[in-house]
């Protein structure tokens, strides 16, 4: 009689509470419904512990926003003992792949230079560098190594398969979707990562911090949020292909609220004909949205 009543107490519980995030997911449907695009969401609110998801379980196209699954993976590895943030890497001019998005080529166009690890994770991260992002694969063994670790962490609907060299090759459009996950799975490995789950607190410090300092995608979370709001994020973007569509404009990440408490978020716009613009007016409308209903 006491185990039925209280199962019958946390199913109670848990109506109530996502009754609470169905206003915010209707106004969030209501949003989406007429877009030539799917929108995956996820939304988590670490203060009230309220989760929000639309096409949670659907493998969605991530794009540069498996840069922090890498960053974890190696920040891992400094947290074990086999590298040092400090630790000078030398970077060859053959690690500078032509056609990538890389600012640590455009500021060392000849390499055969010598960098902090911590400089480079900082160039995958913060200015989303594809060939910093292929140097740190190598360095760790492959995709196939970050794809182990994020499925050691308990988060199974992820798959990493493919180099940014590969992904960004020309005619390699489909090469995308094998580098996917789910809504649900994004929101799980934020979670884990927030709650300091995974890094150890000088790790987890420094991602945090690597993570605010995200120059790409000043149009998404953050665009219609009050001005001074911390966002924690990482972007993807994949290019047009000759129908007008795009595989897939992201954003993941964090939320300040101005309690100082933090949400998760992940909006993925997968497969639109939108254009970049309206993609990122998705994921910007999406924020605010959530936002100014957790705020």
């Amino acid at each position: 009689m006491k185990t039925s009543l209280l199962v019958i107490g946390l199913l109670f519980m848990l109506t109530q509470v996502q009754a609470q995030v169905k206003p915010l997911q209707t106004r969030i449907e209501q949003l989406i419904q007429s877009k030539k695009a799917t929108v995956g969401v996820g939304v988590y609110d670490f203060e009230r512990k309220q989760t929000l998801l639309i096409h949670g379980d659907k493998h969605l196209p991530m794009q540069s926003v498996y840069k922090f699954h890498v960053a974890l993976a190696v920040l891992k590895e400094v947290d074990q003992g086999r590298f040092r943030l400090d630790q000078n890497m030398h970077v060859k001019k053959s690690d500078l792949v032509a056609g990538l998005h890389s600012p640590m080529g455009e500021d060392y166009p000849n390499g055969e230079m010598d960098l902090p690890l911590s400089r480079i994770i900082r160039y995958m991260v913060s200015e989303s560098d594809g060939s910093a992002c292929d140097y740190l694969f190598r360095l760790l063994g492959g995709p196939s190594k970050v794809n182990t670790f994020i499925h050691q962490l308990g988060i199974q609907e992820v798959a990493i398969r493919e180099t940014e060299e590969t992904m960004q090759a020309q005619g390699n459009w489909d090469v995308q979707y094998t580098n996917w996950t789910t809504p649900a799975a994004m929101l799980d490995l934020l979670k884990l990562f927030y709650q300091h789950k995974i890094l150890s607190k000088s790790s987890h410090d420094f991602l945090w911090k690597t993570m605010t300092e995200t120059v790409t995608g000043e149009n998404r979370l953050k665009k219609l949020l009050p001005a001074g709001t911390a966002v924690i994020h990482k972007t993807g973007t994949s290019g047009t292909n000759k129908e007008g569509m795009m595989g897939a404009v992201n954003d993941v990440g964090f939320l300040t609220l101005p309690n100082g408490k933090h949400l998760a978020i992940c909006v993925f716009v997968n497969n639109s004909s939108e254009g970049i613009e309206k993609n990122e007016q998705i994921i910007a409308d999406i924020a605010k949205l959530t936002y100014e209903h957790f705020k």
